[in-house]
């Protein structure tokens, strides 16, 4: 029996990655990485896939997302001496211990002047608004193509409609990680619930911007929560099989999120909901 690809589509991710420009190797090792040490044992196969994809992507990704990759196989007793090599590790015998890598800090984040507190917070987000303006907007992209849709938010920024309120730093940060672990453990139950809570959405509205058959409500959600681009490429490859499955579908989202402004976009009463 012909052992299935370790991640199905990796070529073809390759080449979109190379031909419309948005950088997805940081994400792709990060991904085959998680995949790989999720199983306690491989076969041969599996790891000839596991070294020949992971090698083709050593070389070309930043040096935080290394240092990340480096960590997790350091501590795998099953990483490919050939990968550990590439890595700057050794591997494990009985007198050497494998070295663990360190994660560099990111740059340290500077806290708002006014930061605003849960209750001011709910307040400010009741008149971000004008309800009106609002909802013309969300019923003409409710039903708009993808590309009436991308349209539609590449102008929101001339659109007469105020900045909704920033969400606290703290929160948002708690609801970046449940919402990552949960894409991981494909709990689209438990993700929509974060994404109600964090985003302060009633449950059936959480719903629909999660079940949108575009993507493009879920991507204007994660940006409005200011979610890292490689935190919602990994969603869009675990979440729904549907998204994950099509190279088209994660660079169509991938570079959407890239142009979408955080500001504009809280779905909560506007786009898609």
């Amino acid at each position: 029996m012909t052992t299935p690809p370790l991640f199905p589509g990796f070529d073809g991710l390759m080449t979109l990655s190379r031909r419309e420009g948005v950088d997805i190797r940081p994400t792709l090792l990060r991904v085959l990485t998680d995949l790989y040490v999720q199983a306690n044992a491989h076969n041969d196969e599996e790891e000839r896939q596991f070294v020949e994809l992971a090698s083709r992507l050593i070389d070309e990704v930043d040096d935080a997302t290394l240092s990340a990759v480096r960590a997790r196989l350091a501590i795998y007793p099953g990483t490919p001496a050939e990968v550990l090599r590439k890595l700057g590790l050794r591997p494990a015998t009985s007198d050497h211990r494998l070295p663990l890598a360190e994660i560099p800090l990111g740059p340290s984040v500077t806290a708002p002047l006014s930061p605003l507190g849960e209750a001011e917070f709910r307040m400010a987000s009741n008149i971000s608004m004008q309800p009106k303006d609002a909802a013309e907007i969300n019923e003409r992209f409710s039903h708009a193509n993808p590309g009436e849709r991308a349209l539609i938010l590449s102008k929101l920024q001339d659109a007469p409609l105020r900045a909704s309120a920033p969400i606290p730093a703290a929160r948002a940060r708690r609801a970046i990680e449940t919402l990552e672990m949960a894409a991981f453990a494909v709990d689209v139950e438990n993700f929509i619930f974060e994404l109600s809570e964090s985003l302060i959405l009633p449950w059936r509205v959480a719903t629909d911007v999660v079940n949108d058959p575009g993507g493009e409500p879920l991507a204007c959600a994660a940006k409005a929560l200011e979610m890292p681009s490689e935190v919602f490429q990994r969603v869009l490859l675990f979440l729904k099989p549907e998204f994950g499955s099509s190279v088209h579908t994660v660079y169509r989202l991938s570079r959407l999120y890239e142009q979408l402004a955080a500001a504009r976009l809280r779905p909560g009463c506007t786009l898609g909901s």
